[in-house]
């Protein structure tokens, strides 16, 4: 018996990231709003945590990654950056647990939606672009900042912003550190939509419903075929047709014709 129905929860990094799970809708809540939920050593750490235990354990359909109270995250915690940034060297294994959690939410077997409200700066937006879907709250405010701090955003994570941004938009926010505006982010097609705040909450979860309800094999090979394309993989673009091969045998199939005959809603349970 998975956690569907139920409601999972599991906190990581003294509470500084929680994963919770119902409907099999995740969320990855980032929980430090005292900062700005800037993003901590642990958090970092964190995240590839959240993901795995919401995709294996919950068994989420879809991920929403979201910040706690006003703001998604203002990034890095530069605070902590006179002692796991000091030098090339920390660096180093600093950057390497950034990566991890850029490519744990780049790689997630499940679609994931980035639900931005107020900032999203720095790494906060890397972890925005690294989501298959961005939707912000109007009056959010994006930004990487890295230039102005004098140093260089880690290189995997700009692939998801140029993959995100366009190389045009990605450059300029890149080069000049400065604040982008919503409507900015959704002309370049960084986001899905802006939503008034009244709205947001509900627009949210009725995507997260509407990907949830579906075949979730058929959604893995799809989601694997969308990342061949983007990364130009032929492994994955293989991978994802012997998936996408499996679902004409799985019970979901079968489930999902007779619901078609039937009129009624489907029930995939990923088998």
């Amino acid at each position: 018996m998975g956690w569907l129905g139920m409601s999972f929860e599991h906190d990581f990094a003294g509470g500084f990231i929680r994963a919770t799970c119902s409907d099999a809708i995740g969320t990855i809540t980032i929980n430090n709003p005292g900062r700005k939920n800037a993003v901590t050593a642990a958090m970092w750490r964190a995240i590839p945590q959240a993901v795995r235990i919401l995709t294996d354990e919950a068994h989420a359909h879809v991920i929403i990654v979201r910040g706690s109270g006003v703001d998604f995250s203002a990034g890095a915690d530069i605070s902590e950056f006179d002692s796991v940034r000091k030098n090339s060297e920390t660096a180093v294994a600093y950057e390497a647990l950034n990566s991890q959690a850029f490519e744990a939410i780049r790689h997630c077997r499940v679609p994931t939606i980035s639900a931005i409200r107020g900032i999203c700066y720095g790494g906060g937006f890397g972890l925005a672009a690294a989501c298959d879907l961005r939707i912000a709250e109007r009056g959010a405010r994006f930004c990487v900042p890295a230039v102005r701090l004098g140093i260089a955003y880690p290189a995997d994570a700009v692939q998801d912003i140029v993959n995100a941004l366009g190389a045009q938009m990605a450059k300029v926010t890149l080069f000049t550190g400065a604040p982008m505006p919503g409507e900015k982010m959704v002309a370049a097609g960084f986001l899905l939509e802006e939503i008034e705040a009244e709205a947001f909450d509900g627009e949210v979860s009725a995507l997260a419903h509407a990907i949830a309800a579906n075949a979730p094999i058929a959604l893995h090979a799809s989601k694997l075929a969308i990342r061949a394309v983007i990364e130009q993989n032929g492994d994955l673009l293989r991978e994802a047709e012997v998936i996408g091969a499996e679902t004409f045998d799985s019970a979901d199939y079968v489930e999902g014709r007779a619901a078609f005959a039937e009129r009624r809603k489907p029930h995939f349970t990923g088998k």
